[in-house]
């Protein structure tokens, strides 16, 4: 079975995160290790770092990870900002480290004006930084697949697969298969055949070895639009198959799979429970379900 799992708040306590997967009946987690639209924060306190280490070992959560703050820019052509941003995602490499991650998600960045090719050649160039100034470091960085809004990299496959040549050190890095991203940025991923197809030209550009982490998300917007709005799953234009098929392909059925959809809706105040049984009741030997599994697939 995938390793299901949700973007939990730290709310309260880094561990507060943990707890709340547990009581979802999560296999893995995602978080963020400081306020996400913010530059700075506070430096992580050994009581707490111990706190959570605990926890989490006591929860055997799968893989946990983080996502490192939006305002990071990696390929800006604004040598302040690019500056700014490589020093403050070395910060989110040595927090998840620090607090036992295994991966950090991050966006590749945007180019603005000044084209893809510089800009995949600086999201490179600062990732060879970071990994020269974290050199014994465990955790792993995950480059995300993105809708490709603005001038947004990332949502072409051709984008990590460029990135992952240019940098010196490949294995470290691997990649995060957001699926609102790659359908907003075009890829279809149903029916059966149009999925089939995706992860096809995904394998051959990057290699789903490579393949870490998935976000499951359905999209409020339809294919190939190029925006990114999350929506709740079998709730927006993906529908179920997408999810059938995904969730069933024994090629990933030890990745992660999070949730990064809004937490309430209407008069509904949990819905990473709703969003998570709608997954579980996906899996074909779930008998209170579809039984179908999909053919093979390649």
């Amino acid at each position: 079975m995938p390793l299901f799992g949700a973007h939990m708040s730290i709310a309260g306590g880094y561990h507060n995160a943990i707890l709340s997967a547990q009581t979802h009946g999560c296999a893995s987690v995602q978080l963020f290790t400081k306020n996400s639209n913010q530059w700075n924060a506070r430096d992580l306190a050994d009581d707490e770092v111990k706190v959570f280490r605990k926890v989490l070992r006591q929860s055997r959560l799968r893989f946990p990870m983080a996502h490192d703050s939006y305002l990071i820019n990696l390929a800006s052509p604004d040598e302040t900002l690019y500056r700014r941003s490589i020093e403050a995602f070395v910060v989110e490499v040595q927090r998840a480290e620090r607090l036992g991650l295994r991966y950090l998600v991050t966006h590749p960045g945007a180019h603005i004006d000044s084209g893809e090719e510089r800009g995949l050649a600086r999201v490179a160039s600062a990732l060879d930084e970071v990994h020269g100034r974290c050199p014994r470091l465990r955790v792993q960085v995950l480059l995300e697949i993105t809708a490709g809004q603005g001038s947004t990299l990332g949502h072409r496959f051709e984008h990590l697969q460029r990135i992952l040549e240019l940098v010196k050190d490949p294995k470290r890095l691997g990649v995060c298969f957001d699926t609102c991203h790659a359908f907003a940025a075009g890829y279809a991923l149903a029916p059966e055949k149009e999925y089939r197809a995706t992860m096809r030209v995904f394998d051959q550009l990057i290699g789903l070895r490579r393949l870490r982490v998935f976000h499951v998300n359905d999209s409020l917007k339809p294919l190939g639009t190029r925006v990114d709005r999350h929506a709740h799953i079998g709730r927006g234009h993906l529908g179920l198959e997408p999810f059938r098929l995904l969730v069933n392909d024994p090629r990933f059925r030890t990745r992660p799979m999070i949730l990064e959809t809004a937490k309430e809706e209407g008069k509904e105040t949990d819905m990473d429970k709703i969003n998570l049984a709608t997954l579980r009741s996906l899996l074909h030997n779930n008998t209170e379900t579809q039984t179908s599994a999909p053919s093979q697939l390649k």
